[in-house]
């Protein structure tokens, strides 16, 4: 079966929220129609521990980190999946970005 289209999930820190927004105008991903930049975002908090060896952006290296953090969903098309996800890379501050990739069917009228 092959998709219409992806939705990403993107965790980031609030501080890097217009840097990523810019990014994804740039990489054309949350165009739809005749509509372009679309997103949405919301805040969550996010947990984690950086393991040895690990250079954290945020938190140290052996202990349980718990911080806000802004969560991006934007859809894009199939053919801009590798090109919207290095866009991403380019502007993300964490060593292990998390970016959900889910697969959807489009909605028909």
């Amino acid at each position: 079966m092959e998709f219409d289209l992806y939705k990403l999930e993107i965790f980031i820190p609030e501080t890097h929220l217009r840097p990523l927004q810019k990014a994804l105008q740039e990489a054309d991903a949350g165009h739809i129609g005749n509509y372009d930049s679309c997103l949405s975002y919301s805040r969550v908090t996010g947990t984690w521990r950086p393991l040895e060896g690990t250079h954290p952006y945020i938190g140290s290296e052996g202990e349980i980190s718990e911080e806000p953090e802004i969560k991006v969903e934007v859809t894009i098309l199939p053919e801009n999946l590798e090109n919207t996800v290095r866009a991403v890379m380019e502007v993300h501050p964490y060593e292990e970005p998390v970016i959900n990739v889910i697969p959807m069917l489009k909605a028909r009228r």
